[in-house]
C-alpha cells in the first residue's frame, strides 16, 4: 500500500487549501486515513481521521472549525480542506492509514501503518 499527499503550497493568512491523499496497491485493508501534521520541533498532531465507510472525526485543538475531512471511494482518495489558515498552519501534512480493527478511529500516530511523504504547508503574508 501506498500513500501520495498533494496540495501543499504557499498560501496567505486566512487562506483557504486542499490537500489530497491517493493510496494505491492493496486499498481493500484501509479500515480508516487519518490526516497529521508536523511543525519544525514539534511532535506530529492528528488533525483529522476518516473510517472506511466516511465517518469523520475531528479531534479538539487548535484547527477545530477548520478543517473538514471527507472521501472519494471511486479514486481511493482522502481530501483535507482547510479554511481560515495561520501562521501557526504552517507545517508539513502527512496522511496515514490504518489497517487494523476494532475501533470505529484511529487517533494515535502508532494505530497507523502506512504513512505518506508528507506536503508542505505554508501559512504566511
Amino acid at each position: 500500500l501506498k500513500l501520495e499527499e498533494s496540495g501543499g503550497d504557499l498560501v496567505q493568512p486566512g487562506g483557504s487549501l486542499s490537500l489530497s491523499c491517493t493510496a494505491s496497491g492493496e486499498t481493500s485493508c484501509i479500515t480508516g486515513i487519518g490526516w497529521y501534521r508536523q511543525a519544525p520541533g514539534q511532535e506530529r498532531e492528528l488533525v483529522a481521521a476518516i473510517t472506511s465507510g466516511g465517518h469523520a472525526y475531528y479531534p479538539t485543538g487548535p484547527m477545530t472549525g477548520r478543517v473538514s475531512i471527507f472521501r472519494d471511494q471511486a479514486s481511493d482518495t482522502v481530501y483535507l480542506q482547510m479554511n481560515s489558515l495561520k501562521p501557526e498552519d504552517t507545517a508539513v501534512y502527512y496522511c496515514a492509514a490504518s489497517s487494523r480493527y476494532g475501533k470505529v478511529w484511529y487517533v494515535n500516530a502508532d494505530e497507523y501503518d502506512y504513512w505518506g511523504q508528507g506536503t508542505q504547508v505554508t501559512v504566511s503574508s
